[in-house]
C-alpha cells in the first residue's frame, strides 16, 4: 500500500511539473502593413513567425479575429495557410479602403497573443485576373527586363531602382539607391531606360519641375551595369552624363528653333504643355547600340492639338556615356500618333517595338492611352494595336519588354505611375502615404496581336 501511495504521488507531481512548463506564446510578423486590391491575384502575404517554450510550433494555432472594418475585410477574409513555425496571411478585400486585422496565435495550454496588421485595400481594375502591383512605391516611370520573370523599375520621385518578380504583387526583392553615386540631392526624375547587353541606360525627364524651375539633377542620363539575372540580378552604378539638355536646346536652335526647346526649358515654364519640353522614352534605333532615340512627351510637333509626337535620335549615344563626348543629333521622326505624346518606347531583339502613347498633358490620368507597335524606321507609320483601359487609377508610363508581334495572342506587360492617385479613398495621393507598403504601381499583361 505504501509503495503505491508513493508511485501515485510521484505521478502527479511530474504532471503539474509538465503542465506549467510552457511558455507564453508569441507571434511577429513580417509587416505590419500590408496592401491588396479587390478581386486581385496573387496578392501579397504576411509572414507569421510563432513559438512557445515547451511546444512544437506546428501544434499552435493561428487565426485573423477581429477586423475593424469589416466592409473593408472581414476576419473570415484573411486567409492562413502553413504549418510549422512560419505561417502566411493573405487578405481578400470586399471593398476599397482600410482596416486593422487582429493576428492571433493559440498555444497548445490555450494561452494566445496578438498583433496588428494595418490592411489597405484599393478597388477592382479592369483586367484583375492579368494585373500585379509592385510595393513600395507607387511613381513607376521606366522598367527594364531583368531575365527569369524579374524587372527592374524606376521611380520619378527618388533615384532608387528595384527589382520584383513580375509574376506577383508585393514588396522589391531588392533596391539600390544611386542618389549618392549619381551626384543628385534631388530626383533625377526617372523617365526612360533601355538595355544593351549588360548595360542599362536611364535618362531624366530633361525638364524643369512642375513648378518651372531648373534642376540640375533631372539634366541626369546614367548607366547601370548588370550582374546576373533574375532575383539574383545585381546593379552597380556605372556613369552620368548631365549636359543632353543643354545639347539638344543648342542643337534646336541651330536648327532654327524648329521645335523650340530653348523657349520650353526657360525658367517658369513647366514641361507638361503641349510646347513644353519633357523627355519620357529611350531606345536604341533598330540594328544599332550607337544611336539611341529619345521620345518626347513635349513639345509635341507641330505644338498644336493634332500635332505628331517627337523623336530625336542621338547619333553617338554610346560615346556621350562613355566619354562625356557632347551628344551629336539625326534628323528628327515625328510619328503621328493620332495627336498623342511619348511615354514610352521599348523594342525587343528583332527590332519590333511598341510604343506606349498618352497626353502631354499633367492631369493625364483619365485621358486616352493606347499602345503602338513600330519597326523604328523613319518614315515608317506606327500601326495601332489597343487603346489602353483609362477607368482606373494611373496612368500607363513602362513597358517591360516586348514579345514577338508575329505570334498570335502575344502579351506585354506595362506599368502604371500611381502616385497621383487617391488609391484608398481618403483623399491622400498615393506618393504621400506614409507606408511604404500601401504605395504600389499597377502591372499588367495586355494582349498586343491577335
Amino acid at each position: 500500500m505504501l509503495g503505491g501511495v508513493l508511485t501515485l504521488a510521484t505521478m502527479g507531481m511530474g504532471s503539474q511539473a509538465h503542465a506549467a512548463s510552457y511558455g507564453t506564446p508569441s507571434l511577429s510578423l513580417s509587416a505590419t502593413y500590408l496592401s491588396g486590391a479587390v478581386g486581385a491575384t496573387a496578392d501579397p502575404a504576411v509572414d507569421v513567425t510563432v513559438a512557445q517554450s515547451g511546444a512544437d510550433a506546428g501544434a499552435l494555432t493561428v487565426t485573423v479575429t477581429k477586423s475593424s472594418r469589416t466592409a473593408v475585410a472581414t476576419a473570415t477574409d484573411a486567409g492562413v495557410t502553413g504549418t510549422g513555425a512560419t505561417r502566411k496571411v493573405v487578405v481578400a478585400a470586399r471593398a476599397k479602403g482600410y482596416t486593422d486585422l487582429t493576428v492571433q496565435v493559440t498555444g497548445v495550454d490555450g494561452k494566445t497573443a496578438t498583433k496588428t496588421l494595418h490592411y489597405a485595400a484599393s478597388a477592382a481594375v479592369q483586367p484583375a485576373s492579368d494585373s500585379r502591383y509592385f510595393t513600395g512605391s507607387s511613381d513607376a516611370s521606366a522598367a527594364v527586363d531583368a531575365g527569369d520573370g524579374y524587372t527592374v523599375v524606376a521611380d520619378d520621385e527618388s533615384n532608387t531602382l528595384r527589382l520584383y518578380d513580375r509574376s506577383t504583387s508585393g514588396a522589391p526583392v531588392k533596391t539600390w539607391d544611386l542618389a549618392s553615386k549619381i551626384g543628385a540631392s534631388k530626383e533625377v526624375d526617372i523617365e526612360g531606360a533601355t538595355r544593351v547587353g549588360n548595360t542599362i541606360y536611364w535618362t531624366g525627364s530633361l525638364g524643369n519641375n512642375k513648378d518651372g524651375e531648373y534642376k540640375a539633377d533631372r539634366n541626369t542620363v546614367f548607366t547601370t551595369t548588370v550582374a546576373g539575372s533574375g532575383a539574383s540580378t545585381v546593379l552597380t552604378y556605372g556613369r552620368s552624363y548631365r549636359k543632353l539638355r543643354d545639347n539638344l536646346v543648342a542643337w534646336d536652335e541651330a536648327n532654327g528653333d524648329r521645335y523650340g526647346f530653348a523657349a520650353g526649358t526657360e525658367d517658369g515654364r513647366t514641361p507638361k504643355e503641349i510646347d513644353g519640353f519633357n523627355v519620357e522614352a529611350l531606345e536604341f534605333a533598330p540594328g544599332s547600340t550607337t544611336t539611341a532615340y529619345l521620345g518626347f512627351r513635349a513639345p509635341l510637333a507641330p505644338a498644336v492639338t493634332g500635332g505628331k509626337a517627337l523623336v530625336v535620335p542621338v547619333t553617338n549615344f554610346d560615346k556621350v556615356m562613355g566619354s562625356g563626348t557632347a551628344a551629336t543629333f539625326g534628323t528628327p521622326i515625328e510619328l503621328d500618333l493620332g495627336g498623342l505624346a511619348i511615354r514610352d518606347i521599348r523594342k525587343n531583339a528583332s527590332d519590333q517595338y511598341l510604343i506606349v502613347a498618352g497626353s502631354w498633358a499633367a492631369d493625364d490620368n483619365s485621358d486616352p492611352y493606347a499602345l503602338f507597335s513600330w519597326d523604328g524606321v523613319a518614315g515608317h507609320a506606327p500601326v495601332k494595336r489597343l487603346d489602353l483601359p483609362t477607368s482606373d487609377p494611373g496612368g500607363w508610363e513602362a513597358i517591360v519588354d516586348v514579345p514577338d508581334l508575329t505570334v498570335p495572342g502575344a502579351r506585354a506587360q506595362l506599368i502604371t505611375d500611381d502616385g497621383s492617385a487617391d488609391l484608398y479613398g481618403d483623399g491622400t495621393e498615393a506618393k504621400d502615404l506614409t507606408h511604404a507598403e500601401w504605395k504600389k504601381s499597377r502591372a499588367t499583361w495586355f494582349t498586343v496581336t491577335r
